[in-house]
C-alpha cells in the first residue's frame, strides 16, 4: 500500500514507518521537525527511514494548507496514519496555543485532504489522557470521557470527535487510538525513562510526583506498532449494535471506531523505579513532590476491543522493554560502565 505517515521523526512515527517499509509497503513521511524536543535525535532517527526506496520525506507543517494538499494531491496515498502532534501534558501549561495549532487545526486540515483524496483509512492518535477524572478501573471505550483534565487532553478528544463527524458526513472510516504511556528505544527524552535513567547514572535525583502513588499502563514501543499496523489493516466499518438510544462512545453506526492500546499491566511508579534500578546496578535518589496540575492518578487499558477487532495481544513485560531500552540508551549516548 502506500501510506501517509505524519511525525515519522518522531517516536511512534518512525518506529511504524520503520515496520510498513519492512513489509513492502510504500511509505509517505512527513515531519516539521519542530524543536520540542533535541532535534538531532528526530534526525537520527529519519535516518534509519532514508535508506529505504519505498521512503520519500516531505518537511510540512500540518498547519500549512497548502503544503499539506500538495503533498496528498503528489503521493495519493491510500492510506494514512496520523502520529503527528503537539505532546506533553505539563507543556500544555505553558504553551497551550501550539495544542490548538497542532492537535486542533493541523487535525482538521488532515481531515480535508483525507476527504479530497478518497483515502481508505485514518488511523490517528488518541491518548489515554483523555480518561481524565474517571476512576473506574480499567478505562474503557465505551466509557464518558468529557472531563479532561489537561488541554492536551481536551485536544485529543476534539479529535475523536472531529473524525466522528467525517465519518458521518463523507464516509471516511477513521479509528482513533489511545496510546497509554509509550516507552521504548528510541522515546521521547521529555518522558520519564529518559529523565530518570540520565539521572540515575549521573547520581542525580529524580522528580517523583505524587509521592510515587501514580500507576500507568506503561506499554512497549514494539506492541504499540503490531496494533497499529494491525489496525490499519482492519478499516474501520459500521458496528451494526450501536443505537442512539444507548450510544457506545467507542463505535458508531457510522465507520468510525476508537481502541485503547496499552499492556493491559499498570504498574506503581516505585516499583517502575525499582526496576529501573535492577536494570542499571544502580540506586536512585528519589525526590517525592506532590500531585501536578494536569496529572492523572492512574491509568489501566481495557484492550478487549482492539484484541477482538485486530487481534492485538502485548507480549513485552515492563521488566524486559525497560532492559531493551537501557542498553539502546547506553549504546546511543556512548555511556561507560
Amino acid at each position: 500500500m502506500r501510506v501517509l505517515v505524519t511525525g515519522t521523526a518522531g517516536f511512534i512515527g518512525a518506529a511504524v514507518a520503520e515496520r510498513l517499509l519492512a513489509r513492502g509497503d510504500e511509505v509517505i513521511g512527513l515531519d516539521n521537525l519542530n524543536d520540542y524536543y533535541d532535534v538531532e535525535l528526530k534526525q537520527a532517527r529519519l535516518a534509519r527511514l532514508l535508506p529505504h526506496a519505498g521512503y520519500s520525506d516531505h518537511r510540512v507543517d500540518l498547519e500549512e494548507e497548502g503544503a499539506l494538499r500538495a503533498c496528498f494531491d503528489s503521493s495519493r496515498p491510500e492510506r494514512v496514519i496520523h502520529l503527528a502532534s503537539q505532546a506533553g501534558v505539563r507543556y500544555s501549561l505553558k504553551n497551550p496555543e501550539a495544542y490548538i495549532n497542532s492537535n486542533i487545526v493541523g487535525f482538521f486540515r488532515l481531515l480535508e485532504c483525507c476527504r479530497h483524496s478518497d483515502v481508505e483509512h485514518l488511523v490517528y492518535a488518541s491518548s489515554s489522557s483523555v480518561y481524565g477524572a474517571n476512576t473506574n478501573m480499567p478505562f474503557s471505550v465505551s466509557d464518558n470521557v468529557d472531563h479532561p483534565v489537561s488541554l492536551y487532553a481536551a485536544t485529543k478528544k476534539s479529535n475523536e470527535l472531529m473524525a466522528h463527524s467525517y465519518s458521518h458526513l463523507y464516509n471516511i472510516p477513521t479509528t482513533g487510538l489511545r496510546f497509554f504511556t509509550v516507552y521504548g528505544p528510541w522515546g521521547r527524552p521529555d518522558m520519564s525513562p529518559f529523565i530518570f535513567v540520565r539521572n540515575i547514572l549521573s547520581g542525580q535525583p529524580i522528580d517523583v510526583f505524587n509521592h510515587g502513588r501514580h500507576q500507568r499502563d506503561f506499554t512497549y514501543i514494539d506492541d504499540i506498532v503490531d496494533g497499529v499496523v494491525a489496525v490499519l489493516d482492519r478499516p474501520a466499518a459500521p458496528d451494526p449494535a450501536w443505537s442512539g438510544d444507548s450510544p457506545n462512545p467507542g463505535s458508531s453506526a457510522d465507520p468510525y471506531r476508537v481502541h485503547n492500546i496499552g499492556s493491559h499491566r499498570p504498574v506503581e511508579l516505585m516499583r517502575y523505579i525499582e526496576i529501573m534500578e535492577e536494570c542499571l546496578g544502580r540506586k536512585a535518589v528519589v525526590n517525592l513532590l506532590p500531585r501536578q496540575p494536569g496529572d492523572v492518578l492512574a491509568t489501566y487499558a481495557d484492550i478487549d476491543s482492539l484484541s477482538e477487532v485486530a487481534g492485538y495481544s502485548p507480549r513485552v513485560s515492563l521488566e524486559e522493554g525497560l532492559s531493551r531500552f537501557i542498553e539502546w540508551y547506553k549504546d546511543y549516548y556512548s555511556v561507560s560502565e
